[in-house]
């Protein structure tokens, strides 16, 4: 029973901008909204006693009497108090829902509060004979507004998708005029302004470089794997991290013209196109609205017909019209989300969007992003080439004993391989880090180097080239390791593969789920990732536009698609999925914009994602079906269909078949545990 508001996005990157102060604003409105429930709640639960007791039906039904002078108007100020305090949110979401001419849950509730309450307005003040609804209409507003609180609070607030983008922005950044250097706002640049940046920062916009050799980490804005390395004339990224050298840029992009408002803009229009598919209990409770409608003028209109006076006949439409909302259906959906998002927590699983979650059970396809969620997003040492008389061991101690001083990914995946052998390194002196050819220092009085393939060409130092090209095309990232200018040996080093993707794209295949592999790094890498999977289906190179295009594709064929990922260039395709899941360790932004978080950051936790999902379905449907079937009995009895033979439902017996289908279908709920 999700509320309308849930999932409410920003409808341009501008609006982002604007919002940027306010960015913590949606999740204390959520938060106010979870206690507004919660306090409309325990308000009305306090008034609904002494209603019950004041109740003429339940005085008659229990076989007690309680009267005092004024009984009947107390009892119409506490209900009206009811009605429009603990009520006000039906009444509210009622008016929305007829504004979109989209009836649901709130309208059906609305309808059967306020048909109660004015008939039972009118009974107390003399307009009629029978039994007034005041306890009806109080117990259904209570029992709704806890269905609302529960569902609420076990589930997340809205997607700060958008926000969090804005965020990777750096706010100031370093001016040139003439040699002078200034730090000023980044809304304050405009295109042709040179900026300063150095080691370590972020890039604040889009430019061009003028000054500079450095390397640039754009593994979440693009995939690739590697730092890039920059010279001048080349672009780098706003939102990309500077390494090692500083640089001088002139500004291209500013703004809203920057890439990465490119991909703000993406991510909005996804979520704004997103099927806003209403859930289960709203989409039953719209059928459930025109049932209402219906059987209550159908009864009215028959008894009229049959000759009966104008009271019987309204008394009857409003007991069909009040009964119709059944109290079961405001818990048959909530109940089975607190039990499951309990279940899903346990499993390192977090449900941003219910309605989403509640589709992952039809999808026939999973697009993977590669780095860092089919890949550790660590580089491992996977080839050793000693050159004769050199051992292994002594080519990866000599290579770790330079990388020791440096923060490199390459230089991580080289000392976690000396110190898985258990490799004792000497100390290094004179390091330096040489940008465009790689690291050298001196160890036991001599020159060590690990370099690039280009520098050893450029040196005409010969290598095994048959090695070097069958590890190249195998995508691996190959380094040379030089002593006192002799070849030591070559490190081969990929993107290592995480060993639970393996056994998760296997059963997928099993389920007759489609593994596609979508990633920004290059060809050669990716197939060599997927060749490792068992992955048939791969697009590598691909920019961000290019990724939620392919979502958009494959959704085209009919497909119900799953997009797993976990950096900023996955967040426009996590939006344009049908359901998008991130890893837990990723980026912000596209932990916000996804649907489903995978806590543990394990791809293998999507099939606990996909049998949960089934499973939960399957128990909504089930309470739907014991809180309709309330409904199925009641309504015929209630309208009169047996009055001929004698039987005429009251609204007594109508409170216990209501009370036992809510029962049946708390315990229900519960099940999905087992």
């Amino acid at each position: 029973m999700n509320m309308k508001h849930e999932h409410e996005h920003h409808s341009t990157s501008h609006e982002a901008h604007d919002d940027h102060h306010q960015e913590d604003g949606h999740g204390n409105h959520h938060e106010g909204m979870i206690a507004d429930f919660k306090r409309r709640f325990f308000v009305s639960l306090g008034l609904t006693l002494p209603i019950l007791l004041l109740s003429d039906m339940i005085q008659e039904w229990a076989g007690f009497d309680l009267s005092f002078a004024y009984d009947q108007e107390t009892l119409f100020i506490l209900a009206t108090v009811v009605y429009l305090y603990g009520g006000w949110p039906f009444l509210k979401g009622s008016i929305d829902e007829w504004r979109e001419r989209n009836p649901g849950m709130m309208m059906l509730i609305g309808l059967a509060i306020s048909v109660a309450y004015f008939y039972s307005v009118a009974i107390v003040f003399g307009y009629g004979d029978g039994h007034d609804f005041f306890w009806e209409l109080a117990t259904l507003i209570v029992i709704m507004l806890l269905g609302h609180w529960i569902e609420m609070r076990s589930i997340m607030g809205a997607s700060n998708a958008l926000q969090e983008l804005v965020r990777l922005l750096p706010s100031v950044a370093h001016r040139l005029t003439g040699e002078k250097s200034e730090d000023v706002p980044v809304s304050a640049l405009r295109k042709g302004d040179l900026i300063l940046v150095k080691p370590g920062e972020q890039v604040p916009v889009d430019g061009t470089i003028l000054k500079g050799h450095t390397t640039v980490d754009e593994s979440m804005l693009t995939g690739e794997s590697l730092p890039v390395e920059k010279e001048t004339g080349n672009l780098v990224i706003a939102g990309s991290i500077n390494q090692e050298g500083s640089m001088t840029i002139e500004t291209t992009g500013t703004g809203e013209s920057t890439y990465l408002s490119k991909v703000i803009e993406l991510v909005s229009e996804a979520q704004e196109s997103k099927s806003r598919t209403q859930n289960l209990a709203n989409r039953a409770a719209k059928l459930l609205f025109f049932v209402a409608v219906g059987a209550g003028v159908l009864t009215f209109a028959i008894w009229l017909l049959l000759g009966y006076p104008v009271s019987m006949a309204v008394e009857r439409m409003v007991t069909v019209m009040v009964i119709s909302c059944p109290h079961a259906l405001g818990l048959a959906s909530p109940l089975v989300v607190a039990v499951s998002t309990a279940l899903s927590a346990k499993r390192g699983l977090l449900i941003r969007n219910r309605t989403q979650f509640e589709e992952a059970r039809q999808l026939d396809a999973i697009i993977f992003d590669k780095t860092g969620t089919l890949t550790q997003g660590d580089f491992g040492v996977t080839d050793l080439k000693p050159q004769a008389p050199y051992t292994e061991e002594e080519l990866l101690r000599l290579a770790a004993g330079v990388e020791m001083a440096s923060q490199h990914p390459l230089a991580r995946g080289i000392l976690q391989a000396a110190e898985e052998r258990r490799l004792a390194f000497d100390p290094v002196d004179s390091f330096e880090s040489i940008t465009g050819v790689g690291l050298q220092g001196r160890i036991d009085d001599a020159l060590v180097q690990v370099v690039s393939p280009r520098h050893v060409r450029q040196q005409d130092i010969l290598i095994e080239e048959e090695a070097f090209e069958q590890l190249s095309a195998s995508g691996k990232t190959v380094v040379f390791v030089l002593r006192d200018g002799v070849l030591v040996g070559m490190i081969a080093l990929a993107d290592m593969v995480r060993e639970e993707a393996k056994d998760t794209v296997q059963a997928l295949k099993e389920r007759g789920v489609r593994s596609i592999m979508l990633t920004g790094d290059n060809r050669k890498v990716a197939h060599w990732v997927a060749d490792q999977l068992g992955i048939e289906e791969v697009y590598a190179e691909v920019l961000p536009d290019d990724k939620s295009r392919q979502v958009k594709k494959i959704q085209a064929e009919g497909r119900k698609v799953g997009m797993v990922g976990d950096g900023i260039n996955d967040a426009p395709a996590l939006a344009q999925a049908d359901v998008g899941i991130a890893i837990g360790s990723g980026t912000d932004i596209a932990v916000e914009t996804a649907d489903i978080v995978l806590v543990r950051s394990n791809p293998g936790d999507v099939l606990s994602v996909l049998d949960l999902s089934r499973n939960t379905y399957n128990k909504m449907i089930q309470n739907l079906w014991w809180a309709a079937g309330y409904n199925i009995v009641a309504l015929p009895l209630a309208a009169g269909v047996l009055a001929p033979v004698g039987i005429l439902l009251s609204p007594a017996i109508g409170a216990v078949l209501m009370s036992l289908s809510t029962v049946i279908v708390a315990l229900n709920a519960r099940t999905l545990r087992i």
